[in-house]
């Protein structure tokens, strides 16, 4: 048999062993995701102007970003045009649409379940799901009515199905979303157990809930968050991720699950105090068993609210078979 033949003959047979082992559950397993999650971005303020003239307050962490295969944050601002503030609220942020060019191609998805969204209305909540749209950027957690905003963000890449949940629990409760109005996904203990149970049901291999609690400038969680990250995980969840304090909080596992309580900021002026000016991107590698490995990599905020990878710096990391969180080094 000649040579060309016998290489054709082989050929043929890999193709059999692909389709047979496709067809019976014995491919070779894909290789692990890389899920990004970082902390508050607000673009509005100084971010806004950087933006405005030309700059770019991610490009410090574009490379970063670049090197992962979805990449999630917490959009702790409208971005529109329409809309008036909220009345007797202390802080209310709107972006300029401008902002939308730093975004694109560098996040997949935004949470919008914050105490934020709805600073100028239910106009501007909704302009601002149109445009993230616009840009092919996900928007979950918040929708145009309560159904919506408690349908979970489905990423399914490298043979994984992942279902990515959003909820506030921070005042005011007035923007949560109603049957028929636009609005964000509030944190009801009995909602949450049901639509993570609900994301197993419909073929989640992985749930992971993407909370806004806790007390600002508190550096411990508090015994709320515990407890809610608890339950969440006793009904299903694989990882919990956390904001909404501007400082980054504690990190521990509960049955062998990772909880990090809160991410802190990533674009963010305005802050008096040095625990606010830096922040956690946390890097997940999944797999088709779950989380394989973690890890944390820190962010500077300048005066302007642009992130800096802090080199050098330690923070907390994991892996699978690992029960200690140990600081790693990076880069």
């Amino acid at each position: 048999m000649s040579s060309a033949r016998c290489l054709r003959c082989l050929r043929c047979l890999h193709c059999l062993l692909v389709a047979f082992c496709c067809a019976f559950g014995g491919a070779v397993a894909a290789e692990p995701l890389r899920l990004v999650f970082v902390g508050d971005i607000m673009l509005d303020d100084g971010p806004g102007q950087l933006i405005a003239a030309g700059a770019d307050p991610l490009a410090p962490f574009a490379a970063l970003l670049e090197d992962s295969d979805y990449r999630i944050g917490n959009l702790e601002c409208p971005i529109a045009t329409t809309g008036t503030p909220l009345e007797n609220k202390i802080a209310t942020f709107r972006a300029h649409p401008r902002v939308l060019r730093v975004l694109t191609g560098r996040f997949d998805a935004l949470a919008v379940a914050n105490n934020h969204s709805g600073d100028y209305g239910r106009e501007a909540f909704v302009e601002t799901l149109d445009l993230l749209a616009g840009q092919g950027i996900a928007a979950f957690g918040g929708g145009r009515n309560l159904e919506q905003a408690h349908q979970p963000l489905w990423i399914e890449r490298r043979g994984l199905r992942i279902a990515v949940l959003a909820y506030n629990e921070f005042k005011p409760r007035s923007f949560e979303a109603g049957p028929d109005w636009p609005g964000i996904a509030w944190s009801e203990d009995s909602h949450v157990v049901a639509d993570i149970r609900a994301a197993r049901a419909a073929g989640a291999d992985l749930v992971i809930p993407f909370m806004h609690w806790g007390w600002e400038r508190e550096a411990q969680a508090s015994a709320r968050q515990r407890q809610l990250a608890r339950l969440m995980i006793d009904a299903g969840a694989d990882v919990v991720v956390g904001g909404h304090a501007h400082v980054t909080q504690g990190v521990e596992y509960y049955r062998g699950r990772l909880i990090v309580y809160s991410l802190g900021n990533f674009v963010f002026d305005g802050f008096d105090y040095a625990a606010a000016r830096s922040g956690w991107v946390l890097r997940l590698t999944l797999d088709g068993s779950g989380l394989l490995a973690w890890d944390t990599v820190t962010a500077r905020i300048d005066d302007d609210g642009t992130p800096q990878p802090l080199a050098g710096s330690s923070a907390p990391c994991g892996r699978r078979g690992d029960p200690l969180i140990r600081d790693c080094r990076w880069p």
